[in-house]
């Protein structure tokens, strides 16, 4: 709580509001004089001053004066039992706060000081804010010099330091890897482990194993005891990749390690504990999963402590010529060539193009390029886009087909997609860029059912 030094040459008053402030949770200094006053101040972290004008020897205003001259920025209140408009507005001019008449209740002194105590942390926080506004964020292998990107890395500092959970969002592509990582090495876990693991690339029937670990015999293939994630990452940092495609009967243990700090191996009965920092990511908006009933929503509140949203790469193209030098940088020294730049007319293209893909499509694209390039400076020629998906984002042709509507041409999607996947409706789910979960849901509002045949 916050200190507050009383200065009040009358005893009687100086105890009973010390013992006042007190009951109100204060910490209290008091000094019966402007001198005694200025050696607390000068020895003792003080949030605010109350202050008598009358005392002896230096008065209260010249008190007041000597207070604003060591610290401008904390608050004095000032008492005066005079009664007279005059000798307030002279304080007021000198510095003061605020002013109390005597006699006073002890509720409007306490009214007073946690109104120009919740002003001042008001002007703390406005001025922190103005200087992070200001500063520039860098970290290495992330450009950042868009606005945009500028507010993530901001992010990214202010919540680095905590163990908070961290939600990142975004399309596939933007980089929620890189951003996991910089939250990793700016916390106080960067010494130990950063663990990742992307849910998609685990069939459902491993993911809690892998998690989780099992021991020995847990099943058929069980020959050893083998430790999970979880436990890998002890003392470190989880990263969880497309958190949105976990079955819920994994989302279930999640949930009590996120709460609890503990969970058994599968097929253990040990319980184990761990100290783990969780970064989840997901391309999917999970409210929409929350409606559909395949993602937990305690276990949603628990990971959306601290949501950072990361914007495609449209929505900050003047990172793109950054990003373009990196890659060139990056992929000639692998190819042994000696490119050195791009040329405008290059640099163009990029620039204007949709990216649907985002900073992996780019990168893929400068591999690309430095790959098949002939000389010193990439040249139009060597830029090679997906033409179907460039003409995809840029044509004017209409989006639904004539008479059809937005949801009967999804469930025609749909068909489509498990036809060319031969009922395979994991396959099918990779297609279409959806979960599993959420295919599964959509196949049910079409009336197609669920077998498990050809998962």
């Amino acid at each position: 709580m916050p200190t507050v030094l009383i200065v009040e040459d009358e005893a009687k008053m100086r105890r009973l509001l010390e013992l006042n402030l007190g009951e109100d949770g204060f910490t209290t200094l008091s000094a019966a004089d402007a001198e005694t006053g200025l050696k607390l101040l000068r020895t003792e972290a003080v949030d605010l001053v109350v202050t008598d004008l009358k005392l002896p020897g230096q008065d209260g205003l010249e008190f007041l004066q000597t207070v604003k001259h060591l610290n401008a920025t904390l608050p004095v209140v000032v008492m005066t039992a005079f009664g007279s408009v005059e000798t307030a507005v002279e304080a007021m001019k000198a510095g003061a706060a605020d002013y109390v008449m005597k006699p006073f209740s002890l509720a409007e002194m306490r009214m007073v000081i946690h109104k120009e105590l919740d002003v001042r942390q008001l002007r703390e926080e406005n001025r922190s804010l103005r200087e992070a506004l200001g500063r520039r964020y860098e970290h290495p292998n992330i450009v950042a010099r868009g606005a945009k990107m500028q507010e993530v890395l901001a992010t990214v500092e202010r919540v680095a330091p905590t163990n908070a959970t961290v939600l990142l969002g975004g399309e596939s592509g933007v980089g929620k890897d890189l951003i996991a990582r910089a939250i990793h090495e700016k916390s106080r876990r960067a010494s130990g482990p950063f663990v990742k693991i992307n849910s998609t690339a685990i069939p459902e029937t491993l993911l809690e194993s892998e998690l989780f670990g099992y021991e020995k015999g847990a099943f058929t293939g069980a020959a050893a005891s083998k430790r999970g994630k979880f436990e890998l990452a002890d003392k470190g940092t989880l990263f969880l990749d497309e958190i949105g495609d976990v079955p819920l009967a994994v989302q279930v243990k999640l949930l009590r390690v996120l709460q609890e700090r503990e969970f058994e191996r599968l097929g253990g009965t040990r319980t184990l504990k761990v100290d783990v920092r969780l970064i989840a990511a997901t391309n999917r908006d999970l409210r929409e999963a929350l409606e559909q009933h395949t993602f937990r929503e305690d276990l949603y509140y628990r990971l959306n402590v601290v949501p950072i949203d990361i914007p495609p790469l449209r929505e900050h193209r003047e990172d793109i010529p950054e990003l373009v030098n990196l890659f060139i940088s990056r992929f000639a020294a692998e190819s042994g060539k000696q490119i050195t730049g791009i040329a405008p007319e290059a640099l163009q293209i990029l620039t204007d193009h949709y990216w649907p893909g985002n900073v992996r499509e780019l990168q893929n694209v400068i591999e690309r390029a430095c790959a098949l390039a002939n000389g010193s400076v990439l040249e139009s020629s060597d830029i090679r886009l997906d033409a179907h998906r460039a003409k995809a984002a840029n044509s004017s042709e209409p989006v639904l087909p004539e008479g059809m509507t937005l949801e009967q041409w999804e469930d025609e999607i749909i068909r489509e997609a498990l036809r060319k996947a031969d009922g395979n409706k994991s396959q099918a789910a990779r297609r279409l860029g959806l979960s599993r979960n959420a295919l599964r849901y959509r196949l049910s509002k079409i009336g197609i059912a669920d077998d498990a045949e050809k998962e």
